[in-house]
């Protein structure tokens, strides 16, 4: 099977907010490559759709419609079916995505655990695995668990592997390649995947703003501006771990990040909440109302800055674990016991689409974005 585009590469610059390079015209099969994107993600967002919703869609012309159409079901990436009528007979063609036609990897890589998924075209997980890593032999690890990954799926069509990690290197994945089948890994940050991830498969607008605040080992957040994701010079935006927080001033790691939620419910409560188990405690109760009171301090310095429309938490830990921290947050921003004045024009806060802020999944889809479907600087 043959794709549109090879090579892997980061999103460039003017994609993710930074300097815009000279405009340059596009070649002729660029533009080939630019519109048959353009039908795929109309399908894959809107569909079923005939040759004339697709026009309305794309702005393209019915033959160069119907030339992409035919290419795209060749790759089997696309199927076609005719819709029935209002009165049960059948009307006008309709395509439909086609998931299986192309499956993806994505990798999260934290310092001491991964998590690796399997997706299709478009964003359904097929398999997922944990993976504990030792700083000594990371990529060997790494290899080792996505070479098992595509042994379970040998059938499979899978086109890439995504990474989504904040420390990876060049040198990494030059390794990587060299010991996989699968071609050279896909890279971005932890913030910029999981914001794809919202973006691309979520619950998320496209319109407006977005920002994602990702609690675990350490706080960091990502942004979202008109769709593209913002990363900032070298990458930095969003270290808000780093942020002197709370009426006492300290850094919001050591009060939010995962190791103060470990030493304050200990190791055994800690590795049950990130295996999803949902319970309360006095502790857990306290850690949730302090981490609170630290984090409202980024979350307004964002609202006054970039004005959100709306600002989610994506974590590992539980579901009620982040519906309870976002409900203190409301309350923090009641008090005014500790900040003289109200800020009702904070953003709604609400929690990540995804399990784990959907880091895994947005690196997934690197692959699909570098190869197949629009990035976000086009879509």
């Amino acid at each position: 099977m043959r794709y549109l585009r090879s090579g892997p590469r980061r999103l460039h610059t003017q994609e993710i907010g930074g300097p815009r390079a000279k405009t340059v015209g596009l070649r002729s099969g660029e533009i080939a490559d630019r519109n048959i994107r353009v039908i795929l993600e109309a399908i894959r967002r809107h569909g079923p759709l005939t040759r004339m919703e697709l026009g309305r869609y794309c702005g393209l012309t019915g033959p160069g419609i119907t030339n992409i159409l035919r290419r795209l079901a060749e790759e089997k990436l696309v199927t076609s079916n005719r819709r029935t009528g209002p009165g049960g007979g059948a009307t006008a063609t309709e395509f439909a995505l086609r998931p299986e036609g192309a499956f993806s990897i994505g990798v999260k890589l934290r310092q001491r655990r991964g998590e690796a998924v399997l997706i299709d075209l478009s964003g359904q997980v097929h398999d997922r695995v944990y993976i504990e890593l030792d700083s000594g032999d990371k990529v060997g690890l790494l290899h080792a668990s996505v070479r098992d990954m595509v042994d379970r799926h040998t059938t499979l069509p899978i086109i890439g592997l995504g990474i989504a990690a904040n420390d990876w290197t060049e040198d990494q994945s030059d390794q990587i390649a060299a010991m996989s089948t699968i071609a050279r890994p896909y890279v971005e940050n932890e913030c910029t995947a999981s914001l794809l991830a919202e973006r691309t498969i979520g619950s998320s607008g496209r319109e407006g703003g977005l920002a994602m605040i990702i609690i675990d080992d350490d706080v960091q957040a990502g942004f979202l501006i008109r769709g593209i994701p913002y990363s900032g010079v070298h990458g930095r935006a969003g270290s808000i771990g780093e942020m002197l927080t709370g009426p006492d001033n300290v850094q919001l790691n050591t009060v939010v990040g995962f190791e103060s939620l470990r030493s304050r419910i200990g190791d055994e409560a800690f590795t049950r909440l990130l295996q999803g188990e949902e319970f309360s405690s006095p502790s857990l109760s306290q850690w949730i109302r302090e981490a609170a009171g630290h984090l409202l301090d980024p979350i307004i310095a964002m609202a006054g800055f970039l004005a959100p429309s709306v600002v989610m938490i994506g974590s590992d830990l539980p579901q009620g674990v982040i519906g309870a921290l976002i409900h203190q947050l409301s309350i923090e921003r009641r008090d005014t016991s500790t900040r003289p004045l109200l800020t009702p024009w904070i953003s709604p806060m609400k929690p990540a689409s995804f399990s784990g802020g959907g880091v895994a999944l947005g690196a997934a889809l690197l692959p699909f974005l570098n190869t197949l479907l629009l990035p976000p600087a086009s879509a």
